[in-house]
């Protein structure tokens, strides 16, 4: 059977019955025709641009963090608008351009159609296909070079664009230097020999406030970051510090007398009712910045995973299942909070190794 009686067997079988069908341009060539062509290509050329566009924007546009005021804070400000906008432009003008190809140029057609159960037979599965390709040999699309170009230009671009957006954060080898991989090290590891402070911000940059213990009352908490006395007036360095994703801990004083289960292998990392964690959730790393004094929870505000302090800051509410990482801390002669190590294990969301 030719390729148009196998559509027709199709709509049989299918129990379809054709009342009306009129091509859209029954004289071929004519200006109207062109005119709605050019219109049709001209929405997947601008899906072309528009993904070409977000690509270059992706790759190249400004992204890393600038601060309010700052040079270049406009441009870091509008990477996330520009991508945006130029991802659902090419999406936009992709689905104008289809919808104007199918209301342009595919034919008038009232089909009744009787319902049936069940799945389709084999000869129904098999004339289907011939079905789909009578449609688009009706609508001319095979002589419409225009349109054609157009559209694989478009769905070319986006497709890499999608590919390149999915892509992107894997280029960067997190693994990549060992055991000094940035998935293992943190802000928090002492290097040459140099101490590694708890300090608060104060909100001045340059302004260093390093954490005693008289500092914090019972029942309460404080964030700190690293700190190294070789970092005193160099701003960038201290700026890194405290921007630093894996960076914020949280220092928490129990009250006199509370009950604490420790990890194995982590029974010396406090430095008596003082506890310090990570407060990077491990669930999607948002900041774990809430803490109950009355029953020792820290809360996570974005998704309300619940940590039990007094208990290494295991999980035990919420979509978090890793309990916070802890940092050794201890207090060094001039009375000052220090780190003794880096932590043991990744800080992070859904991360599934540890450290021996």
């Amino acid at each position: 059977m030719t390729p148009d009686e196998l559509a027709t067997l199709a709509g049989t079988l299918d129990g379809v019955e054709v009342v009306h069908n009129a091509p859209k341009w029954p004289v071929k060539g004519t200006r109207a025709e062109k005119r709605a062509e050019r219109a049709v290509a001209i929405w997947f050329v601008l899906a072309a641009l528009a993904g070409l566009g977000f690509i270059v924007a992706f790759i190249a546009w400004p992204h890393e963090y600038v601060a309010v005021g700052e040079p270049g804070y406009d441009w870091y400000s509008s990477y996330t608008p520009v991508v945006g906008f130029l991802f659902g432009f090419s999406v936009l003008a992709l689905g104008i351009g289809i919808i104007a190809y199918v209301k342009k140029f595919f034919p008038d057609e009232v089909s009744v159609q009787q319902r049936h159960d069940g799945r389709s037979d084999e000869v129904d599965r098999k004339t289907i296909i011939a079905q789909l390709a009578s449609a688009g040999k009706s609508s001319d699309i095979g002589r419409r070079k225009l349109i054609v170009r157009s559209a694989g230009a478009a769905a070319g671009i986006f497709g890499i664009g999608l590919g390149i957006a999915a892509l992107g954060p894997l280029i960067r080898n997190p693994w990549k230097g060992g055991d000094d991989a940035a998935l293992w090290v943190t802000g928090w590891r002492p290097e040459k020999g140099e101490t590694v402070y708890l300090r608060r911000d104060t909100g001045i940059l340059g302004e260093i406030s390093r954490v005693r213990p008289e500092d914090l009352e019972a029942g309460s908490m404080e964030t700190v970051f690293p700190y190294r006395e070789s970092e005193r007036g160099d701003d960038e360095a201290l700026l890194h510090a405290q921007r630093a994703s894996d960076a914020p801990v949280m220092v928490i004083r129990f009250r006199p007398g509370t009950k604490t289960i420790k990890r194995q292998g982590q029974e010396n990392f406090n430095f008596g009712d003082y506890y310090a964690f990570s407060k990077v959730c491990t669930h999607l790393g948002c900041p774990t910045s809430l803490f109950e004094a009355q029953d020792n929870k820290i809360l996570c505000p974005c998704h309300q995973s619940q940590f039990l302090a007094t208990e290494f800051a295991r999980p035990i509410f919420g979509p978090a299942t890793r309990a916070l990482p802890q940092l050794p801390i201890t207090v060094d002669s001039e009375g000052y909070f220090v780190a003794r190590s880096d932590f043991i294990e990744a800080v992070g969301p859904a991360f599934w190794e540890r450290r021996p």
